[in-house]
């Protein structure tokens, strides 16, 4: 077969196998008056790539009522996508965790994901209240006698930092999931082979729910090297031979970015995975151009200049 002919089948497998997948894409509430200006161009910019929801992290501590909760209204009402809001019981009595999960319901969000959260600033390792959900299994159920919420959960194809053994945190996947979990939204993790694996294993223990893996596009490897050191989430070593010597700023970057992300999609989807969380960071460029290389008909706008 030639070159050319090679091409052309290449392009019309892609169109007829990506159309069809579902991309849900995370945010973070902005953390300055310069970051807010900057994100609703950008998020703009994604919501035309039509994901199937937004995802809304709140910080440590669950500062939901003064980031997420907000912004997660104003998303849905600027845009018309479904949103999801982080909700964490960390730090929280169960009366205000369900008080907030009730304004979410009366606000029209009917989408939550509900997880543990990290302990405030300054506290260390993590302690349950006694009048709180002590872990997400409990936060799950209790939001479930709230209202008929779609809930969706976190799990770690390398294993949460905290727990004991892979073995524990795939069962507390399980828990959370028979508590009333919908879906299990993924850690980023550079790693193929053990997002299949985690995969596998929470089917042999009877995880029937959808299991969609998390894609991190790297915008600064720098960056997510720190990170992924604080989140447990490895860097193999064929990913920094790639970045080695190539400055976050450099366009060659960013090529080596949506290249990274967008082998990694293909072959999740060529694994019978139809759904896909991207880790945006607010940012809509290598997200997009993350979708186009999937075959995925989106418009790539030139960004906007916040500072004009």
């Amino acid at each position: 077969m030639d070159p050319r002919t090679a091409l052309r089948e290449a392009e019309m497998s892609s169109a007829r196998a990506l159309p069809e997948l579902a991309v849900s894409i995370e945010l973070f509430p902005p953390r300055s008056a310069e970051a807010e200006a900057r994100f609703w161009p950008e998020m703009a910019r994604l919501a035309a790539a039509e994901p199937a929801f937004f995802s809304i992290t709140c910080g440590a501590g669950g500062t939901a009522r003064e980031g997420t909760f907000p912004l997660a209204l104003a998303l849905k009402a600027r845009f018309g996508r479904p949103v999801a809001a982080h909700l964490t019981c960390a730090g929280h009595s169960r009366a205000e965790v369900d008080a907030l999960a009730e304004a979410y319901w009366q606000a029209g969000i009917r989408h939550l994901v509900a997880l543990r959260g990290d302990p405030p600033k300054g506290e260390g390792r993590y302690r349950p209240r006694p009048d709180g959900y002590a872990y997400a299994a409990e936060l799950v159920a209790g939001l479930r006698r709230v209202a008929d919420f779609e809930i969706s959960v976190a799990g770690y194809p390398e294993t949460h930092p905290e727990a004991p053994s892979p073995a524990f945190d795939l069962e507390n996947v399980k828990r959370k999931v028979d508590a009333g979990a919908v879906r299990v939204l993924g850690q980023y993790c550079f790693d193929t082979e053990a997002i299949l694996r985690y995969r596998d294993a929470l089917w042999r223990i009877g995880v029937r729910v959808p299991f969609v893996p998390g894609i991190m596009p790297i915008r600064s490897f720098p960056q997510i090297r720190r990170f992924s050191a604080a989140c447990g989430a490895g860097i193999p070593a064929w990913l920094a031979e790639l970045f080695r010597d190539v400055p976050p700023k450099a366009p060659e970057h960013a090529m080596i970015a949506a290249w990274v992300a967008a082998e990694q999609c293909r072959r999740l989807v060529a694994e019978g995975f139809r759904a896909l969380h991207i880790y945006a960071l607010n940012r809509a460029d290598l997200t997009l151009a993350l979708l186009r290389l999937l075959g995925r008909p989106v418009p790539v706008a030139a960004p906007v200049d916040a500072s004009n």
